[in-house]
Protein backbone atom coordinates (compact mmCIF):
# COMPACT_ATOMS: atom_id res chain seq x y z
CA UNK A 1 0.00 0.00 0.00
CA UNK A 2 1.13 3.66 -0.80
CA UNK A 3 2.69 5.45 2.17
CA UNK A 4 2.97 9.26 2.15
CA UNK A 5 6.44 9.97 4.36
CA UNK A 6 5.74 13.10 6.59
CA UNK A 7 9.01 14.93 7.51
CA UNK A 8 8.79 16.65 11.14
CA UNK A 9 11.48 18.61 13.39
CA UNK A 10 12.98 16.00 15.54
CA UNK A 11 14.97 17.46 18.27
CA UNK A 12 15.44 16.31 21.88
CA UNK A 13 11.99 13.82 21.16
CA UNK A 14 13.20 10.67 22.53
CA UNK A 15 11.31 8.83 19.94
CA UNK A 16 13.32 5.89 18.61
CA UNK A 17 13.81 4.77 14.92
CA UNK A 18 11.81 1.70 13.91
CA UNK A 19 14.64 1.44 11.16
CA UNK A 20 17.50 1.12 13.28
CA UNK A 21 16.12 0.77 16.77
CA UNK A 22 17.97 3.88 18.52
CA UNK A 23 16.85 7.16 19.47
CA UNK A 24 16.21 10.15 16.86
CA UNK A 25 17.87 13.32 17.95
CA UNK A 26 18.27 14.45 14.72
CA UNK A 27 17.00 18.00 13.97
CA UNK A 28 14.85 16.13 10.95
CA UNK A 29 12.54 12.68 11.28
CA UNK A 30 10.26 10.84 9.07
CA UNK A 31 6.84 9.61 9.69
CA UNK A 32 5.65 6.63 8.07
CA UNK A 33 4.01 3.56 8.51
CA UNK A 34 2.60 4.79 12.05
CA UNK A 35 5.95 4.99 13.20
CA UNK A 36 9.27 7.58 13.08
CA UNK A 37 12.43 6.87 11.25
CA UNK A 38 15.91 8.66 11.54
CA UNK A 39 15.36 9.87 7.56
CA UNK A 40 19.14 7.74 6.73
CA UNK A 41 17.03 4.26 7.84
CA UNK A 42 13.80 4.64 6.09
CA UNK A 43 15.25 3.10 2.89
CA UNK A 44 13.88 0.84 -0.28
CA UNK A 45 14.38 -2.48 0.57
CA UNK A 46 15.29 -3.64 -3.22
CA UNK A 47 17.61 -0.50 -4.04
CA UNK A 48 18.35 0.78 -0.80
CA UNK A 49 17.44 4.50 -1.94
CA UNK A 50 16.92 6.90 1.18
CA UNK A 51 13.38 7.38 0.47
CA UNK A 52 13.06 10.71 2.18
CA UNK A 53 15.50 12.26 0.18
CA UNK A 54 13.96 10.14 -3.09
CA UNK A 55 10.18 10.80 -2.76
CA UNK A 56 7.09 11.96 -0.55
CA UNK A 57 5.86 8.65 -0.75
CA UNK A 58 6.74 4.67 -0.08
CA UNK A 59 5.04 1.44 -0.53
CA UNK A 60 4.78 -1.10 1.79
CA UNK A 61 4.09 -4.79 0.97
CA UNK A 62 4.86 -7.97 2.98
CA UNK A 63 6.91 -6.15 4.96
CA UNK A 64 9.28 -4.57 2.55
CA UNK A 65 9.38 -0.86 2.34
CA UNK A 66 9.68 0.07 -1.24
CA UNK A 67 10.52 3.51 -3.61
CA UNK A 68 7.64 3.75 -6.20
CA UNK A 69 9.68 2.22 -9.14
CA UNK A 70 10.80 -1.01 -7.06
CA UNK A 71 7.17 -1.54 -5.83
CA UNK A 72 5.99 -1.18 -9.83
CA UNK A 73 9.02 -3.31 -10.84
CA UNK A 74 7.95 -6.40 -8.59
CA UNK A 75 4.15 -6.12 -8.22
CA UNK A 76 3.05 -3.64 -11.41
CA UNK A 77 1.09 -0.55 -11.13
CA UNK A 78 -1.60 -2.12 -9.54
CA UNK A 79 0.22 -5.06 -6.93
CA UNK A 80 -2.33 -6.92 -8.54
CA UNK A 81 -2.07 -10.16 -11.03
CA UNK A 82 -2.55 -8.37 -14.73
CA UNK A 83 -5.27 -11.58 -15.18
CA UNK A 84 -7.34 -12.00 -12.05
CA UNK A 85 -7.15 -8.90 -10.68
CA UNK A 86 -5.82 -10.65 -7.02
CA UNK A 87 -2.56 -9.57 -5.18
CA UNK A 88 0.30 -10.80 -5.46
CA UNK A 89 1.92 -11.41 -1.86
CA UNK A 90 5.25 -10.32 -1.58
CA UNK A 91 7.06 -14.31 -1.31
CA UNK A 92 5.43 -15.27 -4.65
CA UNK A 93 7.26 -16.22 -7.70
CA UNK A 94 5.29 -14.30 -10.85
CA UNK A 95 5.88 -13.85 -14.48
CA UNK A 96 6.37 -10.64 -16.65
CA UNK A 97 6.07 -9.70 -20.15
CA UNK A 98 5.35 -5.93 -21.02
CA UNK A 99 5.36 -4.08 -17.56
CA UNK A 100 2.48 -6.46 -16.61
CA UNK A 101 2.84 -8.90 -13.67
CA UNK A 102 1.10 -12.42 -13.36
CA UNK A 103 0.68 -15.12 -10.76
CA UNK A 104 1.81 -18.49 -11.80
CA UNK A 105 -0.92 -20.27 -12.33
CA UNK A 106 -2.66 -17.01 -14.39
CA UNK A 107 -0.04 -17.04 -16.80
CA UNK A 108 -1.84 -19.44 -19.54
CA UNK A 109 -2.76 -18.92 -23.11
CA UNK A 110 -6.03 -17.20 -24.02
CA UNK A 111 -6.92 -19.83 -26.22
CA UNK A 112 -5.94 -23.63 -24.73
CA UNK A 113 -5.60 -22.48 -21.25
CA UNK A 114 -2.68 -24.17 -20.78
CA UNK A 115 -0.08 -22.58 -18.35
CA UNK A 116 2.98 -21.48 -19.67
CA UNK A 117 6.53 -22.23 -18.02
CA UNK A 118 10.02 -21.16 -18.65
CA UNK A 119 11.06 -22.52 -21.25
CA UNK A 120 7.52 -22.43 -23.78
CA UNK A 121 7.50 -20.07 -26.54
CA UNK A 122 4.62 -17.53 -26.59
CA UNK A 123 3.15 -14.22 -28.97
CA UNK A 124 1.52 -11.06 -26.46
CA UNK A 125 -0.58 -9.81 -29.52
CA UNK A 126 -2.24 -6.73 -27.90
CA UNK A 127 -2.34 -7.55 -24.47
CA UNK A 128 -3.07 -11.31 -24.64
CA UNK A 129 -0.87 -13.64 -24.21
CA UNK A 130 -1.27 -17.45 -26.68
CA UNK A 131 0.46 -20.07 -26.88
CA UNK A 132 3.15 -20.84 -29.69
CA UNK A 133 0.71 -23.62 -31.11
CA UNK A 134 -2.61 -21.30 -30.57
CA UNK A 135 -1.23 -17.50 -31.58
CA UNK A 136 -3.65 -15.59 -33.85
CA UNK A 137 -2.49 -15.93 -37.60
CA UNK A 138 -0.60 -19.01 -37.27
CA UNK A 139 -1.71 -19.82 -41.24
CA UNK A 140 -1.18 -16.95 -42.70
CA UNK A 141 2.16 -16.77 -44.98
CA UNK A 142 5.30 -15.84 -43.66
CA UNK A 143 5.38 -12.79 -46.38
CA UNK A 144 2.85 -10.89 -44.77
CA UNK A 145 4.60 -9.04 -41.79
CA UNK A 146 2.29 -8.31 -38.43
CA UNK A 147 0.83 -4.94 -38.28
CA UNK A 148 3.07 -2.08 -36.80
CA UNK A 149 1.28 -0.69 -33.87
CA UNK A 150 1.13 3.21 -33.03
CA UNK A 151 4.70 3.23 -31.05
CA UNK A 152 6.09 1.31 -34.24
CA UNK A 153 6.20 -2.55 -32.15
CA UNK A 154 5.04 -4.92 -34.07
CA UNK A 155 1.84 -6.14 -32.41
CA UNK A 156 2.30 -9.62 -32.82
CA UNK A 157 5.52 -10.04 -30.13
CA UNK A 158 6.90 -13.74 -30.21
CA UNK A 159 8.97 -14.27 -26.83
CA UNK A 160 10.20 -17.18 -25.17
CA UNK A 161 10.63 -17.48 -20.92
CA UNK A 162 14.66 -18.40 -20.05
CA UNK A 163 14.79 -21.43 -18.16
CA UNK A 164 15.77 -20.61 -14.00
CA UNK A 165 19.45 -21.46 -13.68
CA UNK A 166 20.81 -22.48 -10.57
CA UNK A 167 22.74 -20.17 -8.39
CA UNK A 168 21.70 -16.84 -10.27
CA UNK A 169 21.11 -13.62 -8.20
CA UNK A 170 17.73 -11.98 -7.90
CA UNK A 171 19.02 -8.81 -9.40
CA UNK A 172 20.31 -10.95 -12.54
CA UNK A 173 16.56 -12.06 -12.64
CA UNK A 174 14.91 -9.16 -12.11
CA UNK A 175 16.02 -7.07 -15.17
CA UNK A 176 15.01 -8.55 -18.44
CA UNK A 177 17.82 -10.98 -19.51
CA UNK A 178 18.27 -10.26 -23.18
CA UNK A 179 16.72 -9.12 -26.22
CA UNK A 180 17.49 -10.93 -29.22
CA UNK A 181 18.92 -9.48 -32.65
CA UNK A 182 15.61 -9.14 -34.79
CA UNK A 183 14.29 -6.61 -31.53
CA UNK A 184 10.92 -7.98 -31.54
CA UNK A 185 11.58 -11.08 -29.69
CA UNK A 186 12.14 -10.36 -25.67
CA UNK A 187 12.32 -12.51 -22.25
CA UNK A 188 9.98 -12.76 -19.04
CA UNK A 189 11.53 -12.08 -15.65
CA UNK A 190 11.16 -15.32 -13.21
CA UNK A 191 11.98 -14.07 -10.30
CA UNK A 192 10.79 -14.88 -6.29
CA UNK A 193 10.69 -11.49 -4.38
CA UNK A 194 11.93 -13.16 -1.10
CA UNK A 195 15.17 -14.03 -2.27
CA UNK A 196 15.54 -10.57 -1.80
CA UNK A 197 15.39 -10.93 1.60
CA UNK A 198 17.26 -14.47 2.16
Amino acid sequence: SSQHLSPCRGGTSGRSCAGCGGRIADRFLLFSMERYWHTRCLKCSCCHAQLGEYSTTCYSKGGMILCKNDYIRLFGHSGACSACGQSIPASEMVMRTQGNVYHLKCFTCATCRNRLVPGDRFHYVNGTIFCEHDRPGRGLLSSHPAPLQANGIMSDQKVRVPVMEVGRTVNELSHPVATVASGFQRFLDFYNVQWLFS
